[in-house]
C-alpha cells in the first residue's frame, strides 16, 4: 500500500497493521500506514526501512484475538501496556484518555487492558488459555510488540487500538493460519487450498469471516469517529 504524504511541516504518525485492510482503514492525511502481514520479520524489516524523523507517534491499529473469555467481537480495546516474551511496554496514557473521549460519544463497547504480542497465530481456544494464563494480557495480536519496540527505541509515544475479531472460545480454521501474504493481502489462492486439503473447515471458516467482517465495520467507525476535526486517530501532536 503506497502511504499517504504529510504535507510539509505536518505531524506525522506511524501506524502499524497487519492487513492491508487495517492500513487502508488507518491511511489519511499525516499517517505513514504499514502492514506487515502477519510476518513478524517482514514487519520488523520495513519498520527498520522506516525514517523515524519527523514521526510523531506510532500507533498500533487493527484486529486482536480474545484471550479474555469475556471479551466480544466488536470489543474496542485501548491498550494500558504491550508485553511478548522480549520484555513489556508502556502505552501513552494520554493517547488512551483522548481515544476514550473521542469515542465515549457512540455506542461502543471500551475495554483498557494490556495485550499480549506474538510471531505465530493462536488458532484453538488451549493456545488462547494458556498465553492468557501466562501473561495475564487480555488480547493478542502480531504486530504490537513490534511496534511498541519500535517507538521505545525512537524516544517516541505509543498507543494501540485493537478489535476483537475472535472470541477466546472459537477455533480458527487451519485456512486462518496462512491468509496473509508477506505484503499484507489475502492469499486468496492458499485459502482455498487449505479448503481442499480440508473441507471440514468450511463451517469455522465461514464463522471466522463473519466475525471479522463485524470487526473492520466497528474499525473504520472507530477511525472515522477520530479523524472528526481533523485529527489524526484523534492525536493532535
Amino acid at each position: 500500500m503506497t502511504p499517504v504524504p504529510a504535507k510539509a511541516g505536518e505531524p506525522r504518525i506511524l501506524a502499524v497493521t497487519g492487513l492491508t485492510k487495517e492500513a487502508r482503514i488507518a491511511a489519511g492525511p499525516g499517517i505513514l500506514a504499514i502492514a506487515g502481514g502477519g510476518n513478524s520479520p517482514v514487519l520488523r524489516a520495513r519498520l527498520e526501512a522506516t525514517e523515524p524523523r519527523g514521526l510523531k507517534a506510532v500507533v498500533s491499529f487493527g484486529i486482536a484475538g480474545a484471550l479474555e473469555p469475556g471479551l466480544r467481537v466488536g470489543d474496542v480495546l485501548l491498550a494500558t501496556e504491550i508485553r511478548s516474551s522480549a520484555g513489556r511496554w508502556t502505552a501513552d496514557p494520554a493517547f488512551r484518555a483522548r481515544w476514550a473521549e473521542g469515542l465515549g460519544v457512540a455506542d461502543i463497547p471500551l475495554v483498557a487492558c494490556p495485550l499480549v504480542g506474538v510471531d505465530e497465530p493462536l488458532l484453538t481456544p488451549g493456545a488462547k488459555q494458556a498465553l492468557f494464563a501466562a501473561s495475564g494480557a487480555d488480547a493478542v495480536d502480531m504486530e504490537s510488540h513490534i511496534a511498541a519496540e519500535f517507538a521505545a527505541r525512537h524516544g517516541l509515544p505509543f498507543g494501540a487500538i485493537r478489535v476483537i475479531s475472535d472470541r477466546a472460545d472459537h477455533v480458527l480454521p487451519p485456512a486462518a493460519g496462512t491468509a496473509m501474504r508477506p505484503d499484507g493481502s489475502v492469499d486468496v489462492l492458499g485459502v482455498m487450498m487449505s479448503v481442499a486439503r480440508s473441507p471440514r473447515q468450511i463451517p469455522a471458516l465461514v464463522a471466522t469471516a463473519r466475525d471479522a467482517a463485524v470487526a473492520f465495520r466497528v474499525l473504520g467507525r472507530v477511525r472515522g469517529l477520530l479523524s472528526l476535526g481533523g485529527g489524526l486517530l484523534g492525536l493532535d501532536l
